[in-house]
């Protein structure tokens, strides 16, 4: 709980209860990318109190101080994971769902370019690929 006391801190965020809930929980499952109501049930599942209006208000707040990403993959439906310090992109599974996250030095060294070819600097981006197992023929 120490750990994340510390990064509530430094983030600018008060030590709560359901904060430090929260975060446990987005640590536990660093690895997914989960929604509110993910993390709402997995706090239900460990036995703790949190209103999901909580879980939507923690998050947002999260995200504002960095602490967690943010993305809008399937249809508006908001999923977060905890920020990470190296950049990467994302694979999203269009009939499963599931979300792979990669890293390209092409991909990046060609988004260069073409933002310097426009004569722009790069200040932020988002790379999402919509896939699904190929069919066999």
């Amino acid at each position: 709980m120490a750990d994340e006391n510390q990064e509530l801190r430094k983030a600018g965020l008060k030590v709560t209860l359901p904060r430090i809930k929260i975060l446990q929980v987005l640590e536990k499952f660093s690895e997914d990318h989960l929604s509110a109501e993910d993390v709402y049930k997995a706090l239900i599942e460990s036995g703790e109190d949190v209103g999901l209006a909580t879980v939507y208000r923690v998050l947002t707040q999260f995200e504002a101080a960095g602490l967690v990403d943010k993305h809008n993959f399937d249809g508006g439906h908001a999923v977060f994971e905890l920020s990470k310090e190296d950049h990467h992109d994302h694979m999203v599974n269009v009939d499963t769902g599931e979300v792979i996250e990669f890293f390209d030095e092409a991909i990046e060294r060609r988004q260069h370019e073409l933002v310097k070819e426009h004569g722009l600097e790069l200040v932020d981006h988002a790379l999402v690929l919509y896939v699904r197992k190929k069919r066999e023929r």
